[in-house]
């Protein structure tokens, strides 16, 4: 089966190949009623680009990187989406690659990647984005990037990002269980790689601060963003002689591990403990009870941060007309679900 190039959708839609190219790029430079034409034509013919010759042929370079390491699943899932929606609309390629975000390699790694595979920009998430020395580094190297990270606030270094205000979340979950009566509120690390363990923290912290509840550090355990350090540290919160009458786990997994070991010791969740997550992945709304957590938009931030690279490398973009600034802010809103409840001590 023949398959339909530049030339024949030129052909269909009695433009030049080079206007197909504009319109294929997004470039502001063409009629509405000829962009209509062409796309037309695309649909009809089901065009696909080929961005590696057209990188090959062009002193340009229309594939951008993504480079995370998370072990949620549902995170880089999202993420991934995010990023492929926005490079769809503004006509790049996308190069995917998983990789240790603690190897001491992992700066000549990207770079490599970079050069390597031409691209024109790089998506970094947690926490490589999070490492100002790698930042510095790709970007003396000409590595044009914009970063995913967790902050109350843009950091305002010069480097294009989109922060999440993991923070005030935070807070918005403490003080939910705090005004349910809860003072004894157990606290489970994701991790520490990764800025937004510290941020969720801080904001559990200075919701009891702000309530005056003193801080009780036997309440509060290390881990890792799965399941079963939810499961492991549930256990361990739950074999204290005074309990936690609520736990805040600081995702989602956590937040489901907690639940199950909760259940394995014949507690009520939530009568006899509530629980909350953070990040409303697919695991807080499946779980029975479905968990309060805060839903942070991950496919949104992904796709908004890829917005602000390509902006950017192509200003006169249409599909970026509206990007303005070189960064952006987002804070997790709380959702109330089914797993918390008052205290027992103050039920009634």
């Amino acid at each position: 089966m023949h398959k339909a190039t530049i030339t024949d959708v030129a052909k269909r839609s009695r433009v030049s190949p080079k206007t197909v190219s504009r319109v294929i790029n997004n470039e502001p430079s063409v009629r509405e009623k000829t962009r209509a034409r062409v796309l037309q034509a695309v649909s009809e013919l089901n065009y696909h680009p080929d961005f590696s010759a057209r990188n090959l042929r062009s002193a340009k370079s229309y594939t951008l990187g993504l480079a995370y390491d998370n072990p949620n699943p549902y995170y880089v899932i999202s993420v991934q989406s995010g990023v492929l929606a926005a490079c769809r609309d503004s006509g790049f390629a996308l190069q995917i690659h998983p990789c240790n975000g603690a190897s001491p390699k992992i700066a000549d790694e990207l770079l490599e990647l970079a050069r390597r595979s031409r691209l024109a920009g790089l998506i970094l998430a947690p926490p490589m984005s999070e490492h100002p020395e790698l930042i510095q580094f790709l970007s003396k190297n000409g590595v044009h990037l914009v970063r995913i990270l967790s902050a109350a606030e843009d950091p305002k270094d010069g480097f294009a990002c989109v922060f999440v205000d993991d923070r005030d979340a935070a807070f918005a979950i403490t003080e939910h269980l705090i005004q349910l009566g809860h003072e004894r509120i157990g606290f489970l690390w994701g991790g520490e790689a990764h800025l937004s363990s510290f941020e969720r923290y801080k904001g559990y912290q200075l919701a009891l601060e702000r309530y005056g509840i003193p801080l009780d550090e036997t309440l509060v355990l290390p881990g890792d963003y799965s399941f079963d350090d939810g499961f492991r540290g549930t256990r361990q919160l739950l074999s204290l002689p005074r309990r936690p009458t609520a736990i805040f786990g600081s995702n989602d997994e956590i937040a489901a591990g907690a639940l199950v070991a909760a259940k394995s010791m014949g507690i009520d969740v939530p009568n006899g403990l509530s629980l909350a997550g953070f990040e409303d992945s697919p695991f807080s709304r499946q779980s029975w009870p479905a968990l309060t957590t805060a839903r942070q938009a991950t496919e949104e931030i992904a796709r908004t941060a890829t917005l602000l690279l390509i902006s950017e490398l192509r200003p006169n973009s249409v599909s970026n007309q509206q990007i303005v600034g070189r960064s952006r802010g987002f804070t997790p809103e709380l959702v109330v679900r089914g797993s918390t409840a008052r205290a027992p001590s103050s039920a009634g």
